[in-house]
């Protein structure tokens, strides 16, 4: 995996408290670099730090920045992932990880999962800011209203349950093709980016979807079956069941004291974290692509973007700085599909943009038509 995309990058095994995880740094950042101008990235299922590496190159030289393959991911050692804990197990790794350099904190940036992870670590150590960039819900994934409620006792069609199984195959035998919508590389083509987006370095991302782990305890995890519509619920181990609804909520993101400043970046084409995302079964269920859905009032779509907003305003309301920068024409990677523009959006959330910081209580919302 690393001989993609790795010039002026190292990647080095850590050894942690609790597992083998892999960094990555870029040549010639200074270990010394005080917590406030260091950047910690976490990337998303079916990814690995990799996809960080556009971005990093592009930041100013004399930030740190690390970005750090999950468990399960890349280069780092695939341990089982309790579901029960929510993504807890993931942000322990994570306060290893910055127990091990030294670190008391740090900027964290978080993609997909790894924006979840963020919020979930910010709940329980200090940090200096969140950047959440096309992030899951804070209620998780699939199987709720827009309040957070739960439509089942077994959160039915949720988790590990959202996954292709398909896919989950085509990981197993490494299939590098594109001959089949479930492969690796249709899904990349096709869900991760918005229509007409051709990315430059394609088998690096193929390359780190196919180091995914699906062993026990790692992607997607188990299902169990059950009474309600389609039949199945989330497990208890594994990637996706940490995210289903019983296991996850971090709403409680409001409550914190003090607010770390959070900014908010989505793409409106968007497949995966959307309002009508094509991860959720009851959207696919009301398309008909899932036969006998029950109907709205039963079974609706869970509005993952609606939530977080919902969340942030609240989070803004009781004292929070929020930023939101919203992309047209992007889909679930605006750090990759606009790096320039996120980029910019960063630095100025730090204060280290040309844009004054915001006062404490202003909610801010950016907007990007290119």
């Amino acid at each position: 995996m690393t001989d993609h995309l790795s010039d002026a990058f190292r990647v080095r095994q850590l050894d942690t408290a609790r597992l083998a995880t892999a960094l990555h740094e870029r040549d010639g950042d200074d270990p010394e670099t005080p917590p406030e101008r260091t950047l910690v990235f976490l990337h998303d299922v079916l990814a690995s730090s990799v996809s960080w590496h556009p971005l990093l190159r592009s930041l100013p030289s004399d930030l740190r920045v690390l970005a750090i393959d999950l468990r399960g991911f890349g280069d780092s050692e695939n341990l089982p992932v309790d579901a029960t804990r929510g993504v807890r197990d993931f942000a322990d790794d994570l306060a290893a990880v910055l127990d091990a350099l030294g670190l008391p904190t740090a900027h964290l940036v978080g993609w997909g999962l790894g924006g979840t992870v963020a919020l979930q670590y910010a709940q329980e150590r200090p940090v200096l800011s969140l950047t959440l960039i096309a992030p899951f819900s804070p209620y998780g994934l699939g199987g709720t209203r827009r309040d957070g409620t739960r439509l089942t006792d077994d959160d039915a069609g949720s988790g590990a349950v959202t996954a292709n199984p398909e896919l989950v195959r085509r990981l197993i035998a490494r299939d590098t093709g594109d001959e089949a919508e479930s492969s690796a590389r249709s899904i990349l083509r096709h869900a991760f980016f918005a229509p007409g987006f051709v990315l430059g370095d394609e088998d690096a991302w193929v390359d780190a979807m196919l180091q995914t782990s699906t062993a026990t305890g790692n992607y997607p995890g188990d299902t169990v079956a059950s009474a309600h519509w389609p039949g199945s619920a989330a497990g208890s181990t594994g990637v996706l069941n940490a995210l289903a609804p019983q296991h996850l909520d971090l709403s409680d993101i409001v409550r914190l004291d003090p607010k770390p400043p959070v900014l908010w970046v989505r793409g409106l084409a968007d497949a995966i974290v959307s309002d009508t995302s094509f991860a959720d079964p009851r959207h696919l269920g009301s398309l008909g692509v899932i036969p006998d859905w029950p109907g709205e009032e039963t079974a609706p779509a869970q509005p993952m973007v609606s939530q977080t907003r919902d969340v942030l305003d609240a989070y803004a309301a009781a004292g929070g700085a929020v930023r939101e920068l919203t992309l047209a024409g992007v889909g679930h990677t605006p750090h990759v599909e606009r790096t320039a523009i996120v980029r910019q959006a960063i630095l100025e959330h730090l204060g280290l943009g040309f844009r004054e910081p915001s006062p404490a209580t202003e909610a801010i919302v950016l907007r990007s038509e290119n």
